[in-house]
C-alpha cells in the first residue's frame, strides 16, 4: 500500500465547481458554485493560511427538465455530472490536494464519493462518511415518490440503483452502508424509512441531537476516526435550519442552530482527518442577499479550524 501524509498537513485545496440541478426538484442550486465564490470561499481560506487553486467549473449535460422514467428523472444527466465529477475528484487526491466539490444538487455526491472511495482502497485508508442533511437520501426507484436522484445518492452508492451509477467508482458497492454517519436528518419519506432500518443505516436525527446535544452526537458520529482515517463530509445547505440558512431547493423546519452547526463543524476540524468536502444544494434563487452561502462560508472557515480562542492541548 502507498503511504499518505496526514490529510490536513498539506494545506492544499482545490475548489471544483459542478454547476447542475439534474438531479434536484426544482432548480437553482446550478447557480451554487458562483454563489461561493461571491461570499469569498477562496480568499476564507486564503485567510488562513491555506494554498487554494479554483479548478472553475466542470462541463455537462443541461437539465432537460423531463419527467420520471424508470423511475429515475434525467438518468443520462445526472450520470453524466457525476462521472466528471468523479474524475476531478480523484485526480485531486491523485495530486495530494483535498478536492472541495460545490455544488450543485446532492446527486453529484455519488461521483465524489465514488472517487474518494475508490481513491481510500488503492492507499489502504478506512473512509468515513459525515452525511450532514435534512433528508436520509436513501431512495431508490422503487420507493421513490419523486424519482429526483438527489434523493437517492447514499441508496445508489451502497448499491442500490442503476448500473451506471452504482459502478461509477469501478468496485460495486462504491462503499457499504457501515461507512456512513448521517446526521441533522428530519425528512424522511415512507418507504425510505423502512429502507433505512432493514439497511442499518446510523442515523442521527433531529431527535437525537434535540435528546443528547450535539457534542454527544458527533462524538459518536466520529467514534473510531483515526490516524488510518479518509473523513469525508458532504454537507447539504439544508442540514441547517431554514430560517438561518433559506437558500435551498427543499427547506425543511428544526434544523440545527448556527451554534450546534458551529460545534459540528470545529469537532470535525479537531479529528485532524478531514480529507475531502462537498458542499450542495445551495439555491440562491430562494436565498437572501446570498446569506445562505455566506453562512456556508463561514461553517467551512470552522472546518479550518477557525475558533474563538486557541485551545490548549492536554
Amino acid at each position: 500500500m502507498m503511504s499518505l501524509p496526514h490529510p490536513l498537513s498539506q494545506h492544499k485545496i482545490s475548489l471544483i465547481g459542478a454547476p447542475s440541478d439534474a438531479g434536484a426538484g426544482s432548480r437553482g442550486s446550478s447557480m451554487g458554485p458562483e454563489a461561493l465564490r461571491v461570499a469569498g470561499i477562496e480568499p476564507a481560506l486564503l485567510n488562513h493560511g491555506l494554498d487554494v487553486e479554483d479548478r472553475g467549473n466542470l462541463s455537462g449535460p443541461h437539465n432537460p427538465w423531463d419527467e420520471s422514467s424508470g423511475g429515475y428523472r434525467h438518468l443520462d444527466e445526472v450520470t453524466a455530472w457525476c462521472r466528471v465529477a468523479h474524475d476531478a475528484v480523484y485526480e485531486t487526491l491523485k495530486r495530494r490536494r483535498m478536492p472541495i466539490l460545490m455544488g450543485g444538487d446532492h446527486s453529484l455526491s455519488m461521483g465524489s464519493i465514488s472517487a474518494v472511495a475508490r481513491h481510500c482502497r488503492e492507499y489502504g485508508k478506512k473512509l468515513r462518511v459525515l452525511w450532514l442533511d435534512a433528508h436520509a437520501d436513501f431512495n431508490t426507484c422503487d420507493i421513490t415518490p419523486s424519482g429526483n436522484l438527489h434523493g437517492m445518492p447514499v441508496a445508489v452508492l451502497c448499491g442500490f440503483g442503476p448500473a451506471e451509477l452504482i459502478e461509477l467508482g469501478g468496485v460495486m458497492p462504491a462503499t457499504p452502508p457501515s461507512v456512513y454517519r448521517l446526521i441533522g436528518v428530519r425528512s424522511v419519506d415512507p418507504g425510505e424509512k423502512h429502507f433505512v432500518h432493514k439497511t442499518d443505516l446510523d442515523v442521527f436525527d433531529m431527535r437525537y441531537i434535540d435528546e443528547n446535544g450535539m457534542h454527544a452526537t458527533m462524538e459518536r458520529a466520529l467514534a473510531g476516526v483515526d490516524a488510518d482515517t479518509h473523513l469525508h463530509v458532504s454537507f447539504d445547505a439544508d442540514f441547517i435550519d431554514p430560517l438561518i440558512a433559506p437558500g435551498v431547493g427543499t427547506p425543511v423546519p428544526g434544523g440545527p442552530t448556527y451554534r450546534e452547526a458551529q460545534l459540528c463543524m470545529e469537532m470535525i476540524a479537531d479529528t485532524g482527518r478531514l480529507g475531502s468536502l462537498d458542499i450542495m444544494e445551495l439555491n440562491p434563487a430562494q436565498d437572501v442577499r446570498n446569506q445562505s452561502a455566506a453562512l456556508a462560508v463561514d461553517l467551512l472557515e470552522s472546518l479550518f479550524g477557525k475558533s474563538t480562542l486557541m485551545r490548549k492541548r492536554l
